[in-house]
């Protein structure tokens, strides 16, 4: 499997937990912790199980979250 990271821009997300339930992977799970704007950010609980594929990127009405492929290690770009 490819291996992937995730970025979250927390103070962009609303909490709806779209991406928490699109992750195939189950890489994310909402915090208890609260953003500036009140609500519950996801943070990535699986990171070794990510792999960049961005549909939570992709389902994400905020922007707030991206997936995105990491390049292998030795492979020159």
């Amino acid at each position: 499997m490819a291996k992937g990271a995730v970025h979250i821009t927390v103070d962009r997300c609303k909490g709806c937990a779209i991406c928490v339930e699109f992750c195939p992977t189950h890489v994310l799970a909402l915090s208890n912790a609260f953003n500036g704007k009140g609500y519950h950010p996801p943070y990535v609980i699986n990171a070794e199980k990510c792999s960049g594929c961005d549909l939570c990127g992709m389902y994400c009405p905020d922007f707030a979250i991206y997936g995105f492929k990491q390049p292998k290690e030795g492979v020159a770009q």
